[in-house]
């Protein structure tokens, strides 16, 4: 989802259009490499030889080869006619001509989207695809995964209203009183909060869905990390905390991401940390983000593996976790985009950015693990 967010914020930098296209029965057809028997399926079993089974030669749905099989064969297609995979993600494709001209390709299973810097080549690809395959061609891309994507010349804003509304009704919240916040300021959850124990299952619905939802809602991202450690054994409490979100959520259906277009493509990183917040382990929680232009990219919160002695220590370990700039940096060179500058990523604790600088092993550093220094 990273890389789809990606290359929508390029795309819209640099004002091109993303198409879509769809593989129909992408599983079936695709020739295995190993050898695979089935039994004679029910009512079609031979008199005589019920003791005998059948050798598959090509994929069908469900077999555990048959996502290699189809991944294969793409594979081989796309390498044949000049497309080059990329090392940082192997489902993102790039294809350069004589005139530099680019056309980038994400595969997701059956689902590709593609955009490019030469329109000529995006009816080259459409037609070298429905050469070998038996496609859909959806032209402009507007509904992806989950996300619905509206294409202006302004740039493109991405959003999930239609599994925002489906969520809510799901769930009986549709009728809600909003409120502005999705969480309460000073609010500290421990696993033997207050209230009884409800139901984990129904839990766990309403969490997995708000996890989707931080697809296109960074601003909730936090919120859901934090009711998540909570999914085995949920009490009352955290189910008020869960339909605060889902109350925050309700006014703000009409939120997403808006990607503008920019002649500078520059990338800014931001880190931060609480220190012991969480009140079962005293373990910290980790936060970046990567702005492309003036929007957010990339996002993540989660729970550090470690106990920190100090703030210090927290928002250098927060620091490191936002090394995922060298990802962002190898992917963009990979597809053929240039940084105008390097990419930096702004720490709010002067004791970190002090040791990220001179990581020297005094008393105050020594004890900390050596993988938080590759910052």
């Amino acid at each position: 989802m990273e890389t789809v967010r990606l290359i929508i914020a390029l795309a819209a930098q640099r004002q091109w259009k993303i198409h879509q296209m769809g593989v129909k029965s992408a599983f079936l057809n695709d020739p295995l490499d190993k050898e695979v028997y089935v039994k004679q399926p029910s009512g079609f079993i031979q008199s005589g030889k019920e003791e005998k089974v059948y050798r598959l030669t090509k994929a069908l749905y469900g077999l555990k080869q048959t996502p290699r099989a189809w991944k294969k064969r793409i594979n081989s297609y796309l390498y044949a006619t000049g497309f080059k995979k990329c090392a940082s993600d192997h489902g993102l494709y790039v294809k350069t001509n004589d005139y530099r001209d680019l056309l980038i390709l994400c595969l997701y299973v059956d689902d590709v989207i593609f955009t490019r810097s030469n329109l000529k080549m995006i009816g080259e690809f459409k037609h070298i695809m429905m050469k070998k395959f038996d496609t859909i061609d959806l032209s402009l891309i507007s509904y992806f995964l989950g996300i619905e994507v509206i294409q202006g010349d302004d740039g493109i804003f991405i959003h999930q209203r239609k599994f925002t509304a489906e969520f809510l009704k799901k769930f009986k919240m549709e009728d809600s009183n909003s409120v502005k916040t999705s969480i309460e300021t000073r609010i500290k959850l421990t696993k033997e909060g207050d209230g009884r124990i409800i139901d984990a299952t129904y839990f766990k619905q309403i969490v997995r869905s708000l996890r989707y939802l931080t697809c296109t809602r960074s601003d909730i991202c936090y919120d859901v990390g934090l009711v998540r450690r909570y999914m085995e054994s949920p009490r009352q409490v955290h189910l008020q905390v869960v339909k605060r979100i889902m109350r925050y959520i309700k006014g703000t259906t009409t939120f997403g991401l808006f990607y503008s277009s920019s002649k500078k493509i520059e990338i800014i990183g931001y880190s931060g940390s609480d220190w012991g917040g969480d009140l079962d382990d005293r373990k910290s929680t980790s936060g970046h983000c990567f702005m492309i232009g003036k929007t957010v990219c990339l996002w993540s919160s989660k729970k550090q593996s470690i106990v920190a002695l100090s703030t210090c220590e927290a928002e250098y370990v927060a620091a490191a976790s936002a090394c995922q700039s060298v990802w962002l940096s190898n992917i963009m060179t990979q597809i053929g985009f240039n940084l105008d500058v390097s990419i930096k990523i702004y720490v709010d604790n002067v004791s970190a950015i002090n040791l990220a600088k001179n990581p020297v092993f005094h008393q105050r550093s020594k004890h900390i693990d050596i993988r938080y220094h590759f910052l």
